[in-house]
């Protein structure tokens, strides 16, 4: 019984398990001590506790299935769909990040494909969906984890990281555009994914907007980050606390003992010092596909002031592998709990159009 226990918490939260473990693993090498408090960024946690809450908030209060809902309701064929909900998560995940917009939308998409007969073109599209929202959300300070700590990190602007993330961020979108032609025009089965919508309640609309007013404000230094998390803690709704992902938050935080104990020992210092210095953009793409984006950026922020190079690369480096983005393991636990027996089809697929984009990046890097 504890060993299926086991089995079954490692694979529900493999990521969280593994970055306890290597904490854990660290803390002997590196004893405890008062400096491991010093090592989290409270300020980064409690700011993706916030926006949790509010976008938790927004969800139960169906504003993102309503606004999906009006978009989608007078597209007629598959290809139109697919456009919309590419676009859907693209453009939202700036905003609600690209977990929460993949597991706003996928669901949604595997609604509208189901009954269409068109079972390839739902994998293609999930897979496009999943790489929207990992470039998509590269373009914000709140579009993904890595950005936020960066953000406050290195105390850029949001323009900084628009400008620099921009070209990268067009030309993943125009390629989207292109590879979306391939879905068939195949008649759309619904005239969107048709659910029983709910009256939306304006009094808790205009709640979880004004609290997103506060989280950004909070984002960009407007408001004082312990009085704007506090603020949403305080007018969210209680229900809502059960919503938080707190195995991220809990990800997080070993993950941050880990980068300040191996950011201390003199070997892995001496290794960054020699080798990062001009090639932060390479190292942190390579470093993401296997270790993801998220803890590439809390490794490498260690040892590199070139903030934007880095920027690049662990955004960029969102997209290759499944691991490399955990947003991507979300639209690949939602695929496969909807269709058995194509794992190995859709990693291959995922792969290549993966490494597609990752071609497109690298070559943009030369110029930009």
């Amino acid at each position: 019984m504890e060993k299926r226990w086991v089995y079954g918490l490692l694979k529900k939260e493999p990521v969280l398990i593994i970055s306890v473990f290597l904490a854990l693993a660290s803390m002997i090498v590196v004893p405890p001590s008062a400096l491991y408090a010093a090592s989290i960024d409270w300020q980064t946690i409690a700011v993706l506790f916030a926006l949790m809450l509010i976008v938790s908030g927004l969800e139960h209060h169906r504003v993102l299935k309503a606004l999906s809902d009006a978009l989608l309701t007078d597209t007629a064929d598959l290809r139109g769909v697919a456009f919309s909900l590419v676009a859907l998560t693209f453009f939202s995940s700036m905003l609600i990040t690209n977990d929460v917009a993949l597991i706003t939308f996928v669901p949604l998409t595997i609604i509208a494909f189901t009954g269409s007969g068109e079972e390839r073109s739902l994998m293609y599209v999930i897979i496009l969906e999943t790489i929207a929202a990992n470039v998509g959300s590269a373009l914000t300070p709140v579009g993904n984890p890595q950005n936020l700590f960066l953000y406050n990190h290195y105390r850029l602007s949001a323009m900084t990281i628009a400008r620099v993330m921009l070209p990268y961020v067009v030309s993943a979108l125009i390629l989207l555009t292109l590879l979306l032609l391939a879905v068939p025009r195949t008649k759309s089965p619904k005239s969107g994914p048709a659910t029983e919508s709910e009256a939306l309640s304006a009094l808790h609309v205009t709640r979880y907007l004004a609290l997103f007013a506060v989280a950004i404000a909070t984002v960009f230094h407007r408001i004082p980050w312990p009085l704007g998390v506090t603020i949403v803690a305080v007018a969210s709704e209680k229900r809502l606390y059960r919503t938080v992902d707190y195995s991220l938050l809990a990800t997080f935080i070993a993950l941050f003992i880990l980068v300040g104990n191996l950011s201390s020992l003199p070997s892995v210092e001496t290794f960054f010092a020699e080798h990062l210095k001009g090639r932060e953009f390479f190292l942190s793409l390579a470093l993401s596909q296997v270790l993801s984006n998220v803890p590439a950026t809390l490794l490498l922020s260690q040892f590199t002031d070139n903030a934007l190079e880095l920027l690049k690369g662990v955004n960029v480096g969102g997209c290759g592998t499944l691991i490399a983005s955990m947003a991507s393991v979300i639209s690949f636990r939602l695929f496969s709990t909807h269709t058995e027996g194509k794992t190995l089809r859709y990693l291959l697929l995922f792969s290549l159009l993966n490494i597609l984009f990752l071609l497109l990046f690298i070559t943009l890097h030369r110029f930009f």
